[in-house]
């Protein structure tokens, strides 16, 4: 068993990335592209230069819900496509973005999780980095374990023991990493994103299997 090392999930990564590339990037292309059609088939009237914005039509409100919508279900599918891709990059599919039955309590433990790391912010940050850090394998726990909202909390907070600034770290220089991708025109993120996901679902992998040895 390998012990947890920021340079260790990186270069997971970077190593899965390179045997099958076109599937990651297709995968992120796709899940960049789905939350934005509503706003692109109803987009949002500018308003006329000095004039305040008008509020949203009825529909315009409808095509926001169902990008946030949308956005749930593709945070769902990454997780997945992502656990499967770390486990065997050889015969994950983009069909694997497709995984509807969690997406209750999916929902509910990303709800959760949000408004406990916005608290945390709220109480001069240093609460919120930790909350972030201890937190950051509830989804994982959801769609891997099938654990509900509340258990899939603690169990990232038990998982993530000893390790949270270090995993602070680790989303650091993911953040860096992503925006050294987002300078070269954008097109570095077609490979530092998937890399992202896996260094993630790499050092998730890790620390579980530390959790339970």
């Amino acid at each position: 068993m390998h012990a947890f090392s920021i340079s260790d999930c990186i270069r997971f990564g970077w190593e899965t990335f390179k045997k099958r590339p076109g599937i990651l990037i297709g995968a992120f292309l796709l899940c960049a592209i789905i939350p934005s059609i509503p706003s692109l088939l109803f987009p949002m009237p500018e308003a006329p230069a000095g004039a305040p914005q008008p509020p949203p039509s009825n529909v315009e409100l409808i095509a926001m819900l169902v990008s946030a919508v949308l956005g749930v279900f593709v945070a769902l599918g990454v997780t997945t496509f992502a656990l499967r891709a770390h486990d065997d990059i050889s015969t994950v599919t983009i069909g694997d973005l497709w995984n509807p039955q969690p997406f209750w309590r999916f929902f509910g433990a990303q709800l959760l999780t949000t408004i406990i790391i916005l608290i945390g912010m709220l109480l001069f940050i240093v609460p919120g980095i930790i909350a972030a850090a201890g937190l950051m394998f509830t989804l994982f726990m959801v769609v891997d374990r099938g654990a509900g909202p509340i258990n899939a909390l603690k169990d990232s907070w038990q998982v993530t023991k000893g390790h949270k600034w270090q995993l602070f770290l680790l989303g650091l220089v993911l953040l860096g990493l992503n925006f050294l991708g987002a300078l070269a025109l954008l097109i570095g993120l077609l490979v530092t994103v998937p890399i992202t996901w896996l260094a993630m679902t790499h050092a998730y992998r890790t620390l579980s299997a530390q959790a339970a040895a």
